[in-house]
């Protein structure tokens, strides 16, 4: 990928101390990208922060929203931000310790040949996570598997979060259409640009346990999983995506 800016977007709620262990990771990787924190009012000060940090770096930006409304409501304000600035490049990513920053540019490298570029942690019948866990390994792998057995979608982390999108496949699966925010959010991401023949590809990454903050997993994301698959399918079924 010789042309062209990357952003990574980091969506944060109470990141207070992560989120400057992170930045400095993740825009030492490539000259080309960029970082925007998009902030849920954050009341440990994560939002505050965060500016503070965008003053001193010009590669640093901030995105407010007035309250917690999700993971995948707030990636779509990511995302339209940075299509509105024109970005080669998108990424999704945590901003704990999980998805490891060492992995981003063999992710843009992958990205010359391929659309989207997902960091598994299931390739080629491996799982590749540290410190899980196994409750959270069993849900986030069946979950995936669920999923990849519905849909037919050959994606074996459907679930995972750290994902590289062209600008192309952002503008032509339809953002206005996404309706999932957990889990389910990156399931039909991805479900909806396979659906529309963009080419993926999946690369292995060691996934790793936060070691600080709280995770925002909870029994509503996985309900939700459970059943949007099935409406990602009649949608497909029907030619409705």
């Amino acid at each position: 990928m010789s042309e062209g800016r990357f952003l990574v977007i980091v969506p944060t709620y109470n990141e207070l101390e992560n989120l400057p262990r992170k930045a400095p990771k993740v825009l030492a990787q490539d000259d080309r990208i960029d970082l925007l924190v998009v902030d849920d009012a954050s009341p440990d000060g994560t939002g505050a922060l965060a500016d503070q940090m965008a003053a001193a770096d010009p590669r640093i930006h901030v995105l407010h929203r007035e309250a917690k409304r999700g993971l995948g409501r707030a990636y779509l304000a990511g995302f339209a931000w940075g299509l509105e600035r024109e970005y080669a490049l998108l990424f999704e990513m945590d901003a704990d310790i999980s998805h490891p920053p060492e992995a981003l540019p063999k992710m843009i490298a992958a990205a010359e040949e391929y659309d989207v570029v997902i960091g598994s942690r299931y390739v080629d019948g491996r799982v590749t996570v540290s410190n899980w866990p196994m409750s959270r390994l069993l849900v986030s792998y069946f979950g995936s598997f669920y999923a990849r057995t519905i849909t037919r979608m050959p994606v074996r982390d459907a679930t995972g979060g750290f994902n590289c999108w062209h600008r192309e496949v952002l503008t032509g699966i339809r953002l206005d259409r996404v309706q999932s925010n957990g889990y389910a959010f990156q399931i039909e991401l991805k479900f909806r640009a396979w659906a529309k023949g963009f080419s993926i590809t999946e690369i292995p990454i060691l996934f790793t346990e936060r070691d600080s903050g709280e995770s925002k997993m909870s029994k509503s994301i996985v309900r939700e999983a459970v059943w949007r698959v099935w409406w990602l399918k009649f949608l497909h079924v029907f030619r409705r995506l």
